[in-house]
Parts: C-alpha cells; structure tokens; sequence
C-alpha cells in the first residue's frame, strides 16, 4: 500500500474509531467461524477492536464442534426446529466440545507473535458465571431435557471486567439456581447479554456473510423488513439469526451487524470503513406498563395464542377477555405493539390474589417484561388488600421460583379454587407472600 493509501485510510477509520472508543461490542462468534482456516486471522482483528478502546464481550457458540463430540462418541444428534435436544449423554459432549473451543480461543487471543497484529498486545481474558439458565421445558411433547434457555444475565459482573479494560469471553452454558447444567444457544445468550448490557453493538460473525437474496447480499434492513424477511425464510439458521437481530434492536441495541467470517479483515472493513462487509440493522426502542383497555383485547389473545397451542396457558375465548379486560396489565411499544400481560383474579379469601396468564411477545422473551408486570401486579395487589398471590404453571416454575415464589399444595388453595383445579392439566402450584 503506498503512503498516499495509508493516510486515505486512517483518514477514513479515524472517525469510526473515535465513535467506537468506551462503547460496548458484544461479538456473537459461531462455532462454524472458529473452526474456519480464517479464524486465525479473525480473533486478532477482534483483539485489535479491544486495542483501540472498545470494550468487547465475546460470546462463542460451539455446534459443529458438538456435532463431532456426539458423532465420535457413537450419539445420534436430535433437534426440534432449531434446538439441540439435549439428553445426559448429549450434555457430556456439549461440555467437552464447548470447554475445547474456549481454550482454542483464549490460546488465540494469548498469542503476540512478531510481524503479527498481537504483537505486543496484552489481552486479559475473563470469563465466569454470567449466565443462569433454565430449561426449555417440554414444547409440543418434546421433553428437550438439558438444553436451556437464559434466565438472567448478571450485568453488573460483565460491566466491572470490561471496566477494568478485560475482554469478557461467555460460553454457551448456563447454571440454574439449583445447580443444574443446560446447553444453551449462542445466538440467543449474544442477543440477552446484549440487551443486559445496553450494548451498541450486537454482531454476528459465522461463515453467513449475511443476508442474501438472490445472491445478492442485502447491505441494510429496516424492523419491518427483517420480520418479513423471517416469515419468508425456509433457512432454519437464517430465521434465527433474523429473530435475535429483531429482538435486539427491538430492546435497545443500537444496531446489529451480520458479518462473514471468510473474508479477510470482514468485521474491521464492516466496523471501520463507510462501506461494510455484511447487513446492517438499527433500530431503537422503549416501552410503558399500564393497566389494560378493551382495545388491548385483540393485542393479547396474539400474545396468548402460542401459549394457548403449547398448553402452557389454559384458553380464553374474546369474549372471555372482554369481560375480565380490567383485570390485565400490559407492557406496550410506543408503536402500539404490546410486549406482555398479566392478570390478576380475586378469589374468596379477600387477602388472597391468583396471578394468571402471564405471557411475553414471543421476540422479547428474557427482558424483564414479566418481571415488570409481576412488580406491577403485587404493588397493584397491596392497593387491595391482598397478602398472599398464587399462581398454576405447567412449564414455568424455575421463574416463579426465582422471583421468590415457593411450591405449594392443592389444599393450600382457596376453598372455590380446590374444586375448579384440573388434575388431568396436573399445574404446580406456586405462593407467594407480598
């Protein structure tokens, strides 16, 4: 490159690096573009992110690697949709594949060899229990056993290493509060960690260079054309990498980047030059909780309805919910789109409440909406009188546990509520105190 070249350059990425210098990046690395021969090339362009300020977490995937572990150890891989149903067996190669592909990495971003683009660099590597987890559950009969979902993200861990100037590196694992192990998605722990963090950025780095049509690849998207985008895709992966870019920049992320990992120096020319490499989306968001009005109706029997078809929610008809609308809260998008609900019941026992029909827009789930609508609910509940909330759940008793609920009896139940409980539907019981 001639001197004339250099200076067009730094003249060119010094703005972007200017911009970038404090803001948080997290790098969503899939299992495809750590095992590609340009892999090498690419963590040192990740390191070199963090050289010039950025404060970079790394979250890594591992499914092919995965895929060799279970086919070596003689295991049929089994998936339902998109996710990996993960039996004891299947967890035992998970851990093994998962834990190798994170030493390859930290072994990457240790080296400083001369006449490469670490020399010199001192990059700390921090890693730790940043994710707890909970299962996926059973979904349509499907009991998906150890693969998991996130829960919460502890922030304020990640925020204190980036601050102290670490790269965070988070695997595909979760912890439940009892111990538990569950395999989890890298895309989706990227997309919660994200969010968490308030990140400016979200980008996906795998062997997709991002979106194409016809070969062609699509340079940005707006909101509107990535969730029609999603609809029209036969492309398992790509409607998955669609939803956790939605989602992300639905909840506040400034923008979400899809990038190649086979092109040489792709993320710095997509991150530090006008043109890019990959698809750009952007978008921002914000939100309200209020209580529910009869033009909600329609909003939340679209929220309901997966829930309705998995039985993880007991059906209501319109007029149903017509008649009890003033019993619902709702979390709603400033565009009118409503994010979650949640209902409370009185019953007999005058200092007794049931929480019911709890429900997330399927593209928000882990953002907190129905913790916000439970604190809602029990300050609304205190107004009343109650002392006392219970709630009947099929598939979701980790949360309600974890947002200090404990399991009750059919007995424990109010008198009215004993006669109407459904044993062939078999709900756990769950109380809490307020």
């Amino acid at each position: 490159m001639s001197s004339n070249n250099y200076v067009d350059f730094f003249r060119q990425t010094s703005p972007y690096i200017h911009a970038h210098r404090g803001r948080t990046f997290v790098i969503a690395l899939g299992g495809d573009a750590v095992s590609h021969a340009n892999f090498h090339s690419a963590v040192h362009d990740i390191a070199l992110l963090q050289s010039l300020g950025i404060r970079i977490v790394l979250v890594h995937g591992a499914r092919p690697q995965i895929d060799r572990r279970i086919s070596l150890s003689e295991l049929n891989s089994q998936f339902s949709g998109h996710r990996r149903i993960t039996d004891s067996d299947a967890m035992l190669c998970v851990k093994e594949a998962v834990g190798s592909t994170r030493l390859q990495i930290e072994s990457e971003l240790s080296m400083g060899l001369p006449n490469s683009p670490m020399h010199g660099a001192e990059i700390r590597v921090i890693g730790g229990n940043f994710i707890t987890a909970k299962p996926v559950g059973i979904i349509d009969g499907v009991d998906f056993q150890y693969t998991g979902e996130t829960r919460r993200i502890d922030a304020s861990a990640i925020e204190q290493q980036l601050s102290e100037n670490a790269l965070v590196l988070i695997s595909p694992i979760g912890f439940s509060p009892t111990g538990e192990t569950f395999n989890l998605s890298y895309q989706e722990v990227a997309t919660q960690v994200s969010i968490a963090l308030n990140a400016h950025k979200l980008i996906f780095l795998s062997e997709a260079r991002g979106i194409l049509r016809d070969e062609v690849l699509i340079r940005s998207l707006s909101l509107p054309e990535v969730s029609a985008l999603a609809v029209k895709s036969t492309d398992l992966a790509e409607q998955q990498l669609l939803s956790c870019a939605y989602q992300a920049c639905r909840n506040g992320v400034d923008r979400v980047h899809l990038v190649g990992c086979a092109e040489d120096g792709a993320l710095l020319s997509e991150l530090l030059t006008r043109d890019g490499s990959g698809t750009l989306i952007v978008k921002d968001y914000s939100e309200v909780v209020r209580f529910a009005t009869i033009e909600d109706v329609g909003g939340i029997l679209m929220l309901i309805a997966p829930l309705e078809g998995q039985q993880v929610l007991v059906k209501r008809s319109r007029e149903l919910l017509e008649n009890e609308i003033s019993r619902f809260m709702v979390v709603v998008h400033p565009e009118g789109l409503l994010l979650g609900c949640a209902a409370l019941y009185p019953t007999a026992d005058e200092t007794i409440g049931e929480l019911a029909c709890v429900a997330t827009h399927s593209e928000f789930h882990g953002q907190g909406i129905a913790s916000r609508l439970l604190q809602e609910i029990e300050k609304e509940s205190q107004k009343k009188g109650l002392h006392r909330l219970f709630v009947l759940t099929t598939q979701t008793a980790h949360w309600f546990l974890e947002k200090g609920f404990v399991e009750a009896k059919v007995t424990d139940l109010p008198a009215q509520k004993q006669s109407l409980y459904n044993y062939q539907r078999n709900s756990r019981i769950f109380s809490k105190s307020i």
